[in-house]
């Protein structure tokens, strides 16, 4: 049974070993980055900010990173075969590398996630340029998957030692997307209490919201699922497992063509969700779709809201009510050839939650999709 429990006072159980001030940047790995890079400004809203390759003196790898409002996005490609990040790519395709986390101190955090069960990803490094020093030091998260603690107090640099200013004369206007929102792991079966665990005890998370297969199912399929915030709440990251139903799920999906747990989607904030849908839409970004007559009792599901019906359902933008207000919620389809990542627009009104009472007609909607892929 899911429940919703008042942050505020979880907020402030939360463990406080290791302080989090926010999402430094996602480095996803690439087959293309440069052609990545492109799809991020022209397709979503990101603008050209920093670039690591070969006229940085960089002959491993090539890394352009885009910005839009508080998101940094890392997209890296290998300059050579036979590297870890050429063989990620093999395996994985394009995805979730990196989430990194920005630290007051990224040696403490290293150490008080190492003496509590933390596995190694990267050792406290000193990275020194004339704009001064960044440390960073990592672990392994799920799968291939790795938390990085960045320490920028005494760095002036555009973004980190390495990367130089990127100046491109093609920088679309913004789609509106302000921040990440939340982040969502899926796992194998069996394995999310592992990460709850994982994330209590080592990272000094809490638990704030759990869903199981009565909440989120359909005829189909059915997944369970555990919210994970740090102590402020601006770091949450759900994990999902898949659970038994009478077809593939969309999680098992994921797993199967990911081959291995990994980042699901990147919901990323909104302050005018139509307007962002609008504009992203007219740039070619495809989203599920829920019927129309999902629209239809709207108001008597979540009461009465700010916006229009119309343009809601025009655009397929899903909305919802918890205690403290409403969302508004769209999942794109997958932005790479497998069908793993994607990015959730979110617009929060109030509400804490992560849009319960869609679930269904989300879950029936990637089966729609499910099924004309062959992978239902």
């Amino acid at each position: 049974m899911s429940s919703t429990i008042e942050l505020p006072k979880l907020y402030e159980q939360a463990a406080d070993f290791m302080p989090l001030l926010g999402t430094d940047y996602i480095e996803i790995y690439v087959s293309n980055a440069l052609q990545a890079a492109y799809f991020y400004k022209a397709a979503l809203g990101f603008s050209s900010f920093a670039y690591s390759g070969l006229s940085t003196g960089n002959t491993e790898k090539e890394s352009y990173v885009v910005i839009q409002d508080k998101i940094r996005i890392v997209l890296t490609s290998p300059l050579k075969s036979g590297t870890a990040i050429g063989k990620h790519i093999d395996k994985h395709g394009d995805g979730v590398k990196t989430v990194a986390l920005w630290v007051d101190d990224a040696t403490k955090s290293y150490e008080e996630a190492m003496k509590r069960g933390g596995r190694s990803f990267m050792e406290p490094t000193v990275l020194e340029d004339a704009s001064g020093k960044v440390v960073q030091s990592g672990i392994y998260t799920y799968g291939e998957t790795v938390h990085m603690f960045i320490e920028r107090k005494a760095y002036s640099g555009v973004f980190l030692p390495g990367f130089e200013k990127w100046e491109s004369h093609f920088n679309p206007p913004s789609v509106g997307l302000k921040y990440v929102d939340h982040m969502v792991g899926n796992v194998e079966l069996g394995a999310m209490n592992t990460w709850v665990k994982f994330y209590e005890e080592v990272m000094g998370f809490t638990q704030i919201i759990s869903f199981d297969d009565k909440d989120i199912s359909t005829e189909y399929t059915a997944l369970m699922s555990k919210v994970m915030s740090n102590g402020n709440g601006r770091i949450k990251f759900p994990i999902n497992e898949p659970a038994d139903g009478k077809k593939k799920s969309q999680i098992e999906e994921y797993l199967d063509f990911y081959e291995g747990p990994g980042v699901q989607h990147i919901a990323v904030a909104t302050d005018n969700i139509i307007e962002t849908v609008t504009e992203l839409t007219n740039r070619g970004i495809q989203f599920l779709r829920v019927p129309t007559t999902y629209y239809d009792t709207l108001t008597d599901r979540v009461g009465e809201i700010d916006e229009d019906i119309e343009p809601l359902k025009e655009l397929g933008i899903l909305v919802d009510r918890d205690d403290e207000g409403y969302l508004l919620q769209i999942f794109t389809k997958p932005i790479e050839p497998r069908p793993t990542l994607f990015f959730e627009i979110i617009q929060r009104k109030g509400a804490t939650s992560f849009g319960q009472g869609n679930f269904k007609a989300l879950f029936e909607a990637i089966e729609r999709e499910q099924a004309l892929r062959g992978t239902l």
